[in-house]
């Protein structure tokens, strides 16, 4: 296999990042706290969820970079914000001292070059799904001249399958190109294959969606499936989970139009998802049918919207766009 020592680090790191997320979440995020609107439990977790998987790279591959979304200002401001990290990470990694704490956080403040090779991390994506107590992301992605070619998402808390609720929840997909789509538990077990579902008819399919009306246009979303003829209700979910549900079949859809039309994406928050669904059979374009290009630095500068299909219907959902959406 092509990448199995990078494959083996990325699955690790995000195995140990989503089980800290996941003890954060379970035991800081409480409905006292979301009425407060306190989010140092998702800072706490974000921050070291960051420090696990940098600290895991510098070992494993010293000198590589990472693009990463956090810095460790919040700790640095925060003493008791920083302890509590501290208290964390020593159930997963030996002891670090404050320097290596922020050392490891801020090695990830990189600008990629476009042509090299780097990693990008999201160590927490869906932030508000995290503070609700439902799903959120670790998301590491390898690329390499423009390409990602290895991505792992670790989904906590969703479920191994919506149809067989019994089996529990928290998976891990992964993908290197080429190689095709797995998912485990995210506490360890069997592999399986991933595979997009079969429609053909826009009347079967679902669509997937972000659950925050200011992260996309539901409105607009809502006309492209009338337009498409599809009846079911959205999918709603937060996060690159959003890919994980396109991959193995629970929509076969999803779309994302941000409300600016200045706006642009960051390359963390799709290159794990990205990779995982095309090799699960599925397609993945902008909204006038370019492939994402992650080799402009930190955002998706070149693309307008998102389109992630099970490539069957990825035409018709481009041409449903283009008769809804007027892009410049």
């Amino acid at each position: 296999m092509n990448y199995q020592k990078e494959l083996t680090f990325a699955i690790e790191a995000v195995r140990k990042a989503g089980k800290l997320c996941r003890e954060v979440q379970h035991k800081l995020v409480s409905a006292d706290s979301m009425e407060k609107k306190d989010r140092s439990p998702v800072t706490i977790a974000d921050l070291g969820s960051q420090a696990i998987v940098t600290l895991s790279l510098q070992r494993d591959f010293p000198g590589e970079m990472l693009v990463g979304e956090e810095d460790s200002t919040p700790l640095r401001e925060n003493a008791e914000l920083k302890e509590r990290v501290h208290l964390l990470l020593a159930q997963f990694i030996d002891p670090i001292n404050d320097a290596t704490l922020y050392e490891a956080i801020d090695f990830g403040n990189q600008d990629p070059n476009g042509t090299a090779r780097f990693w990008t991390l999201d160590p927490i994506d869906g932030t508000k799904g995290f503070l609700r107590g439902e799903q959120y992301a670790v998301a590491l992605a390898l690329i390499e001249q423009g390409q990602v070619v290895l991505g792992v998402l670790g989904c906590p808390n969703l479920p191994l399958s919506y149809q067989h609720l019994e089996k529990g929840e928290g998976c891990l997909l992964y993908a290197v190109r080429g190689e095709g789509c797995w998912m485990e538990p995210l506490d360890g077990g069997e592999r399986i294959p991933v595979k997009v579902d079969g429609f053909t008819n826009p009347a079967e399919a679902r669509f997937c969606e972000s659950i925050e009306k200011e992260h996309a246009s539901h409105e607009v979303h809502e006309q492209i499936s009338r337009v498409m003829g599809i009846h079911r209700p959205p999918f709603r979910i937060d996060s690159q989970c959003k890919y994980a549900a396109v991959a193995r079949g629970d929509a076969s859809i999803y779309f994302r139009l941000p409300r600016s039309s200045s706006y642009r994406e960051k390359i963390w928050d799709h290159a794990a998802g990205v990779v995982v669904l095309e090799e699960a059979g599925g397609k993945v374009t902008d909204f006038r049918g370019f492939p994402l290009d992650f080799s402009c630095g930190k955002k998706l500068e070149n693309n307008i919207g998102l389109v992630a299909t099970n490539g069957a219907l990825h035409d018709l959902t481009l041409k449903a766009i283009s008769e809804v959406v007027h892009l410049t």
